[in-house]
């Protein structure tokens, strides 16, 4: 089972958030889930809620900041094995578009 979540974590008054929002990204790669950062946030997958939970919390928590924001919105669709690849190839041919994978 493959779940999906989206994760925006941003640190509050600190100005430039590239270099926190960095450390978070790596934080992500030291708990072996797959991710892709976008423009508005990160698409993360893992096998089970407790490891998108536990490496949502370590992103979190890894950002060096008085104040820290984060967004955590979770897919967990226990009858579908389909990852978020598959997702976006399926929207991809309901277009008519050749899928991007």
């Amino acid at each position: 089972m493959t779940v999906i979540g989206t994760l925006s974590v941003m640190p509050v008054g600190e100005g430039d958030a590239t270099d926190e929002i960095a450390v978070a990204a790596d934080v992500l790669d030291e708990h072996g889930v797959d991710y892709e950062i976008n423009a508005m946030g990160t698409v993360i997958e893992a096998e089970d809620v407790g490891d998108l939970f536990a490496a949502a919390r370590a992103a979190h928590e890894a950002v060096d900041a008085g104040r820290v924001h984060t967004v955590l919105r979770i897919d967990d669709d226990r009858d579908s094995t389909q990852d978020s690849a598959e997702r976006v190839a399926a929207v991809e041919k309901a277009l008519g578009r050749e899928p991007t994978t």
